[in-house]
């Protein structure tokens, strides 16, 4: 590790904070909120959030410390959307585990965060190491439905830290029907690449993603690009797919 570089400081981190002492939920909400959110709470990192002036909506970009532990591979990141009732005194809430910080910002926008508002805290967040990163970003985070999610694989290794997704592109005709990107984290100066390549089949994509996660893949291949380009996002739902390699 590089003596002028260091990763973010796991001391004094921002704790989160719900705002839902004084609401109820119905039972069923409440036992869900507590196994799929609060159960972490003092392991939640709140990388970004917004509230709306009249206190109905919050939109949460949360770090899991604990995601890995004991389950390798699954995303790290929890996008969150809390809505209360102030007349009734009630909450309800939509979570969904995600893989990159993008991806929870673009589904909290599909939710009604304003694009604006929801960016990520830069003291918390590793910086992007170029600017093909932070354009990748943009367009990740950006509003459009145009791809779904069907798999991920979080590595937290310090060898080799690695996110590898694999998106499905919603439109029929569009070139490049399946898509791949990748997160990789440089320990030496704690920045982070990101990086996304074209597939023709879901197997070929995939397959790439195994690759790449046994230290065998090539390069990643180009994008191809229709006569009139879209803007790619990410929603948050996820087809059935698989790995071809074994399970892990």
């Amino acid at each position: 590790m590089s003596s002028t570089a260091s990763p973010p400081s796991q001391g004094g981190l921002p704790e989160v904070d719900f705002a839902l002492d004084d609401l109820d939920a119905d039972e069923q909400i409440t036992l869900a909120f507590h196994r799929q959110v609060a159960v972490h709470e003092d392991m939640l990192v709140p990388l970004a959030e917004h509230h709306t002036a009249d206190g109905v909506h919050s939109y949460y970009v949360l770090f899991d410390r604990t995601a890995t532990w004991g389950h390798p591979g699954v995303p790290q990141y929890l996008a969150l959307h809390l809505h209360r009732d102030l007349d009734k005194r009630t909450f309800a809430f939509e979570q969904c585990p995600l893989p990159l910080p993008a991806m929870a910002q673009s589904w909290l926008i599909h939710r009604g965060c304003p694009p604006d508002a929801i960016g990520l805290n830069p003291t918390l967040d590793l910086p992007p190491a170029d600017e093909a990163a932070r354009a990748l970003e943009r367009r990740l985070a950006g509003a459009g439905d145009h791809y779904a999610m069907g798999y991920s694989y979080t590595r937290d290794d310090p060898d080799d830290m690695v996110t590898v997704v694999a998106l499905r592109t919603l439109d029929e005709q569009a070139p490049s029907p399946f898509r791949v990107v990748v997160e990789e984290v440089d320990t030496d100066t704690w920045t982070h690449t990101l990086r996304e390549g074209g597939f023709a089949t879901v197997h070929d994509a995939l397959q790439w993603c195994d690759d790449r996660l046994t230290g065998t893949a090539g390069p990643l291949p180009p994008v191809r690009t229709a006569a009139s380009p879209t803007h790619p996002a990410l929603p948050p739902q996820a087809p059935a797919l698989r790995p071809p390699g074994p399970s892990r």
